[in-house]
């Protein structure tokens, strides 16, 4: 009679690659996935958008910022590259 017990949960779930996929001060284009997340930890901001699955995801071409509003909440938005000013160094 075998000693060892029969090995019931062996396997597991593969990653769901979740996370931040730019930096901010990125220029991307229309349609590049921002942010996959669960649940709305990030919120949209302007030009950007949310899918179905909280996918947040670039409306146009730009440059990306990461903003706090009221609440402490966090969101991120783009801005076309011609309105934003580079700071001297």
């Amino acid at each position: 009679m075998a000693k060892t017990k029969h090995a019931v949960n062996g396997r597991d779930s593969s990653g769901k690659r979740l996370g931040v996929k730019v930096s901010a001060g990125q220029c991307v284009p229309a349609g590049k996935i921002l942010i996959r997340q669960r649940g709305s930890r990030i919120f949209p901001g302007r030009n950007v958008g949310m899918g179905s699955d909280e996918t947040i995801f670039a409306k146009i071409s730009g440059i990306v910022k990461f903003e706090f509003v009221k609440g402490g909440k966090k969101q991120i938005s783009l801005y076309p590259p011609e309105s934003v000013v580079k700071q001297p160094v």
